[in-house]
């Protein structure tokens, strides 16, 4: 049986896009040849790990990174523990671990998150842990909002055929090329839908919209 552990890597403590995408893979698994895989859900909220949580991860065949694009790159909370796994692993006996990594970005082009996913693939290579496969997922913002629409449906149908790709991957613990991917969305509607929801952000922090602009 596969042990999987799935690691979300968003700051946010609930309703992150990470989360999201994450839900969508363990959908994809209750679906598939992976469905009676050993899963546990683990968080890189800070940047700080203990003894015990490096343990229990070297304890399981497969990590599934997910975070968000920060700047073209990885969060440094995420660096941070990312850097302590790999300084905490020098001395001891490599676990047999196999990465693979979902990145979503606000960017409309999933193309935006493939130096994030290098980055990723290089920790891999200097830690000594076995790259399997990325996924760069363009539109990320929207995920939290469509959480409810099935995987592999309307907006997330790209979503879908690329988790099926990193699923069936992961089940022979292979790699793959990275996949990059966007809503089935138009640009345009996603676009107007990004700024009404910094308006709204605005309003409710008791800012108007011109405040956005201002030069001090």
């Amino acid at each position: 049986m596969l042990k999987i552990t799935m690691i979300n890597g968003s700051p946010k403590a609930k309703d992150s896009s990470s989360e999201a995408a994450l839900q969508a893979l363990e959908t994809v698994f209750s679906d598939g040849p992976l469905n009676d895989s050993q899963i546990t859900e683990f968080d890189f909220r800070k940047p700080q790990l203990s003894v015990q949580q490096m343990e229990q991860l070297a304890e399981h065949d497969v990590w599934v990174l997910a975070f968000p694009l920060y700047v073209d790159g990885i969060p440094s909370h995420v660096l941070s523990c990312m850097a302590q796994l790999e300084n905490y692993f020098k001395e001891k006996p490599q676990p047999q671990v196999t990465v693979y990594c979902l990145v979503n970005c606000g960017f409309y082009e999933g193309e935006q998150c493939g130096l994030a996913l290098e980055m990723v693939e290089n920790w891999c290579a200097k830690s000594g842990w076995q790259w399997g496969q990325g996924v760069g997922i363009g539109a990320g913002g929207m995920l939290p909002a469509v959480k409810n629409v099935p995987v592999g449906r309307g907006p997330k149908k790209n979503l879908g055929k690329a988790l099926e790709t990193l699923a069936g991957n992961m089940g022979s613990r292979t790699g793959g090329e990275n996949i990059f991917i966007t809503a089935n969305f138009p640009r345009f509607a996603y676009r107007f839908a990004a700024e009404m929801g910094w308006r709204q952000q605005v309003k409710a922090n008791g800012l108007k919209v011109r405040d956005l602009f201002l030069r001090r």
